[in-house]
């Protein structure tokens, strides 16, 4: 089983464009994809119906990609105040069981994060609670724009918290820099957290115009997905 959790520090449209990015490739190299979220605030109305707007997304990228959420909430709060706005409680063995429902039915299942590990999801438990208890490997997708000092702290507060990191994707990232803090990231990453940058994504000036075909190749080109997923994929063709 192909399992990842998907997270960040920075804004959501970098890890909205990789899940997408990710499930779209491994549905095209035949492999059922499914992507689970266990909270979207900032949902949106659209007909009458409350959608989630990063599992929107994924679904206009590749529509035969299975979708599923266990909260869904208007405010564009972190979980655990956007929860309380509409008088409800989140519950982590609620998010457990609905992911447990549904994960089997995959080869490849795909669970995105918030807003970030340390984020209030529910009373007494943070994000990371969550991937502890959905017990899966965190892949970061970070901006080469965040502080170094808040990307070493972000993933090695992970690893003190004994999580599996399965390593870093950077998106959004220039295709010719002066800047050094950018050329030598992930060098610095790999030196003082102990993980992998197992890809990179190039600067995409608008998401929402990004061909579905174009976002594969991406995947394909700038993601070592061996590594991602620590398994040998039969079903890739480089």
């Amino acid at each position: 089983m192909l399992d990842v959790f998907i997270t960040g520090s920075e804004s959501r449209l970098g890890k909205r464009l990789i899940t997408a990015g990710l499930a779209a490739t491994m549905q095209s190299l035949g492999y059922s994809t499914g992507v689970y979220m266990p909270v979207q605030t900032g949902a949106v109305e659209n007909n009458g119906y409350i959608e989630a707007p990063d599992l929107v997304y994924i679904k206009n990228i590749d529509k035969n990609i299975k979708t599923y959420c266990s909260y869904l909430f208007r405010e564009d709060d972190v979980p655990l105040i956007a929860a309380a706005k509409e008088h409800t409680k989140i519950d982590r063995e609620t998010i457990s069981e609905d992911y447990k429902s549904v994960h089997d039915d995959f080869e490849c299942f795909l669970t995105l994060g918030t807003n970030g590990m340390a984020t209030p999801v529910g009373n007494n438990f943070l994000e990371i609670d969550v991937v502890k208890v959905l017990d899966l490997p965190v892949l970061f997708t970070i901006s080469p724009y965040t502080a170094i000092n808040d990307i070493l702290v972000m993933i090695n507060h992970a690893v003190v918290q004994k999580v599996k990191i399965s390593g870093v994707v950077l998106y959004d990232c220039p295709y010719r820099t002066e800047n050094e803090n950018i050329k030598n990231l992930p060098k610095l990453i790999e030196k003082y957290t102990d993980t992998s940058v197992v890809g990179a994504f190039p600067k995409i000036e608008n998401i929402y115009t990004l061909n579905p075909g174009d976002l594969i190749s991406y995947v394909l080109s700038g993601v070592n997905l061996e590594r991602l997923f620590d398994v040998k994929i039969a079903k890739l063709n480089y």
